[in-house]
């Protein structure tokens, strides 16, 4: 693990106006660091405020206040143009649901995000190739999601996410619609790749045994 800070999140708050009365908060206050190389656990109840709190790390969704800072940018007050820019450089995406595109093999859902920042097609596909043999699914490379099963499609996933090389993996319940098995085996290749690329991870789980092997558990209540 890295010094380097990679996301740091100071003071962020998030509320909703209501007619007729108060603001509805659903974050007050929140700070959260990551370093290169580290994988740190968010864990809480539902409606905790978890995926609020992804989404406004991950430019999806603005804070209240509070500022935000990737790779040593300060990402508080970006354009529109400039958060999808660095959503793309800078983040990668991994959710409960992998949200392949289906009319694409496995090696071409990790190829798209590639191409679309500009990398030839066989460049491309080489990555693709080497992040699927990280998670051992290069003999699924031409498979659509559809002929996948639930693992497999969340590992081609975790490669999408990883495709642009990225700084910060943001994780919402990667492993939540796997069984105990699959996510075992899901959980320790992230945990190898996250580990050998230097990416700062952050992810959101319901799962302890899971959480308490990361190398750090910030805690919802």
């Amino acid at each position: 693990m890295s010094d380097k800070i990679i996301l740091s999140a100071k003071d962020i708050s998030k509320s909703y106006p209501q007619s007729g009365g108060d603001p509805l908060s659903i974050l007050e206050n929140i700070n959260v660091d990551v370093k290169a190389g580290e994988i740190v656990a968010l864990v809480g109840a539902s409606g905790s405020g978890k995926s609020t709190l992804l989404h406004i790390l991950g430019l999806l969704d603005a804070p209240t206040s509070g500022s935000l800072m990737i790779n040593d940018k300060d990402v508080s007050c970006l354009s529109e143009k400039d958060r999808t820019l660095t959503r793309r450089n800078d983040i990668g995406f991994i959710y409960q649901f992998h949200h392949l595109l289906p009319e694409f093999s496995a090696l071409e859902n990790i190829v798209l995000p590639q191409m679309i920042l500009g990398m030839e097609k066989k460049k491309a596909e080489e990555r693709a190739l080497t992040l699927l043999k990280r998670l051992r699914l290069d003999h699924r490379a031409d498979n659509r999601p559809g002929k996948l099963s639930g693992g497999e499609q969340q590992r081609v996933a975790i490669a999408r996410a990883l495709a642009n090389k990225p700084k910060l993996i943001l994780a919402d319940e990667p492993t939540g619609n796997l069984d105990p098995e699959t996510a075992e085996e899901v959980f320790q290749l992230f945990m190898t790749v996250v580990r050998k690329t230097g990416v700062a991870a952050l992810i959101a789980t319901h799962n302890m045994d899971l959480a308490k092997r990361m190398d750090r558990v910030i805690e919802f209540s």
